[in-house]
């Protein structure tokens, strides 16, 4: 049986159990996600590029960043919070703002230009910062980072993930899906 990672610790358990006595996620759904099944709408953070076209607007349409604190700056109505929204989510709330005292009837249009990078640790020819690729896995993610080093495990990974504000780590097959923003630590293996 595979094991996943105490989400408030980094160390699996042997036996399966959280500290606290309670089951451990079984490896093959880790983060509730099983592999091949649609993660949910994209969530928006900071390290993301959006491109937002306000129709009519010129001036207004442009790519945008979202800044360290989860929001972007817009002419006219200031700061949009986009950190954890959907881009449906974003598309709505600039069109309030913009309703509010500048325009009648705004149709906002938001998608990501350039998403978030990922991060690749541990056992790679190249640590580092990577830009994401959309439909990677964690197999691909350790080719861009120059493959395995000799020592590297090639079976599975953990994975830290932003869920719902919290940091979860998981070990994961090395076919899992990889999100933008994740961080994946190939560990050593033991001979």
């Amino acid at each position: 049986m595979g094991i996943a990672c105490d989400e408030s610790s980094s160390r699996p358990s042997r036996t399966g159990h959280r500290h606290d006595g309670r089951r451990l996620r079984a490896a093959r759904r880790p983060f509730g996600i099983r592999p091949g099944q649609p993660a949910g709408p994209y969530r928006l953070a900071s390290g993301d590029r959006l491109r937002i076209i306000v129709f009519g607007q010129d001036n207004l349409s442009n790519i945008y960043a979202v800044d360290g604190s989860g929001r972007i700056a817009m002419p006219l109505i200031d700061t949009v919070e986009a950190q954890g929204r959907t881009t449906q989510q974003l598309e709505r709330a600039i069109e309030g703002k913009l309703r509010a005292g500048f325009l009648r009837e705004p149709k906002v249009s938001v998608e990501v230009d350039t998403y978030r990078p990922f991060f690749v640790l541990g056992e790679v020819t190249n640590s580092g910062q990577f830009p994401y690729v959309h439909g990677m896995t964690v197999q691909t993610a350790v080719a861009i980072a120059g493959g395995f080093t000799p020592r590297g495990q090639r079976s599975s990974a953990e994975v830290t993930r932003q869920i719902d504000d919290r940091l979860v780590t998981a070990s994961v097959p090395i076919t899992y899906p990889v999100q933008p923003g994740d961080t994946i630590v190939i560990k050593e293996r033991w001979f």
